[in-house]
């Protein structure tokens, strides 16, 4: 009787532990597949978050244990904060309540990853399922391209840049996947070979330039801190020039097509994204505290650029940062970048500790792929999807297992003294 009382709970720990597993990867896996899941039905790709974060929040009254305390739950909780105090002021704005609403999951959603990723859920395996999503993101694109006839890849996402986005965060990440390096001759190195060539060759074809200095400034981060070979690279680009060099001789008509296409539209966003970033710097300046509230730059882009836009009253900024701080304000804007600096310090720590090893690798590996965010979002407003919130939970959940890893090594050395 004794032994089954036991049993029983430690069955109910597995079969709970084995569910979040499965929600969470769940969640990072289908984010960059989010509009194949919206074409079937509308709330479809919002189903893995919200299910992840009831059972996290069911689990944890069970066990009657809160999450472990980070200074990444500190900030996302005055971020919440901050996010209300605006909302409220700017209730009656045209968009508030729809962006408030977009608003409040990733701050949810990241306090659970962030947990269940420091306790359940290993890093690696967040780390393949963020970089399978993104893959099979990677050959709709190509798809979308080669098959449907698109002048620029877009897969399953309705613009090309936000594509790039999701591609290029997933590229570092195979680092930390296949310590051996892209080119091994092993099974494993085939499969993580193919990969990367997909994500590769499915940003390339959206021609993003924000997504190729994303994917740059995350590649020169993993050689600066020798994670990824020069031999590597050198295969990746010969591979890439082998792809370059076929698609110009079985599709070079499409190919001159979406350059002239792109190369039109690249004048024309220089232009437009200057008076989008003028106009948020003016919203910003006159609403400094609360800015003008989520939503508020789609809202008032018209009044503020004095209709500079005929074409286009409602956009996005184009830029994440200005998009932010013109919303939410400047203690907004702080808290938010308080997230990517909570990131950056944990992931750090993490490399120090680690030692030479998978752990150290998984870190270095986050690091770039935030690198990669942080340069793309300078001409995207991309707050709205997952990469960096996800990046950011398991950033600060590996430092947490790494540290609580240590404790434990001293509590068990001191045992032994005494």
């Amino acid at each position: 009787m004794t032994t089954f009382a036991v049993v029983r709970p430690a069955l109910r720990e597995t079969r709970e532990a084995a569910l979040l597993r499965v929600l969470a990867c769940a969640t990072v896996a289908f984010a960059p597949v989010e509009g194949y899941l919206t074409a079937v039905q509308s709330q479809l790709g919002k189903v893995a978050p919200a299910v992840l974060t009831l059972t996290w929040l069911a689990v944890r009254i069970r066990q009657r244990r809160l999450p472990h305390p980070t200074p990444l739950h500190a900030v996302l909780a005055l971020l919440a904060v901050v996010l209300a105090a605006t909302a409220a002021v700017h209730s009656a704005g045209e968009f508030t309540a729809e962006y408030t609403v977009r608003w409040l999951p990733f701050l949810v959603v990241t306090a659970a990853l962030a947990d269940v990723a420091s306790r359940e859920v290993p890093i690696r395996r967040l780390l393949l399922a963020a970089t399978a999503g993104a893959t099979a993101a990677g050959a709709g694109a190509l798809f979308s391209l080669v098959v449907g006839g698109e002048a620029r890849a877009s897969g399953p996402q309705p613009d090309p840049n936000d594509l790039a986005y999701f591609l290029v965060a997933a590229v570092p990440l195979l680092a930390a996947l296949n310590r051996r390096g892209l080119s091994s001759r092993n099974r494993r190195g085939l499969v993580f070979t193919v990969a990367g060539v997909v994500l590769v060759a499915g940003a390339t074809a959206t021609f993003s330039r924000g997504g190729a200095l994303g994917l740059t400034a995350a590649v020169g981060w993993l050689l600066l801190r020798r994670v990824m070979p020069w031999r590597v690279l050198g295969s990746a680009a010969a591979a890439a020039a082998g792809l370059g060099l076929a698609a110009l001789l079985f599709a070079g008509p499409q190919l001159d097509r979406a350059l002239q296409e792109k190369s039109f539209i690249a004048a024309s966003n220089v232009d437009t994204r200057e008076l989008r970033w003028q106009a948020a710097a003016r919203m910003l300046t006159a609403h400094p505290v609360l800015g003008v509230g989520p939503g508020g730059f789609r809202e008032h882009y018209a009044a503020e650029s004095h209709d500079a836009e005929v074409d286009e009253q409602t956009p996005v900024a184009h830029n994440m940062y200005l998009e932010v701080a013109a919303e939410l304000g400047l203690p907004g804007f702080a808290l938010f970048a308080g997230v990517l600096a909570t990131a950056a310090v944990a992931s750090e720590r993490t490399v120090r500790r680690a030692g030479p090893g998978p752990r150290r690798t998984e870190a270095i590996a986050i690091q770039a792929s935030l690198l990669a965010v942080v340069v793309t979002s300078t001409f995207l407003s991309e707050q709205y999807y997952l990469p960096l919130w996800s990046l950011a939970a398991l950033a600060v959940a590996a430092e947490t297992r790494i540290r609580r890893e240590g404790e434990g090594s001293a509590d068990a050395g001191a045992a032994r003294d005494q």
